[in-house]
């Protein structure tokens, strides 16, 4: 399992559980169930990749992705915005706060994968 480290950032509990099970054979699989805890893990962990939604309590995913990027410790770590709101003006804010990628839910283990290679090509 040395695929990497990716942190999941969700608070569905069945999201991060079916995000999981869809990844945990080939990386390390961290969770966070709201923006808050998605910063503080992203720096005890340092993951490769996180994959984040837009809509958590606390703090939201934008706001969690812009600490992230804005942080010279972890600016470097790929940030990919989960969300069921598939809107072109989400994605154009996800862009404007540091996001790499955009991921609609619901999606299939092959979009899932697809964008992990994109950020993870060696991993």
């Amino acid at each position: 399992m040395d695929g990497g480290k990716i942190l999941v950032a969700d608070d569905e509990p069945a999201v991060r559980s079916l995000v999981c099970s869809m990844l945990d054979k080939n990386y390390t699989v961290i969770v966070a169930s709201d923006g808050e805890e998605a910063i503080r893990m992203a720096r005890l962990q340092k993951p490769d990749l996180i994959l984040m939604d837009i809509m958590m309590p606390k703090v939201d995913g934008y706001i969690a992705c812009y600490a992230i990027k804005s942080d010279p410790a972890l600016n470097n770590i790929p940030v990919v915005m989960l969300t069921g709101i598939g809107h072109e003006l989400n994605v154009k804010l996800s862009q404007q706060f540091g996001a790499d990628g955009y991921l609609k839910k619901p999606f299939k283990l092959q979009e899932l994968m697809e964008v992990i290679f994109k950020f993870l090509p060696n991993k």
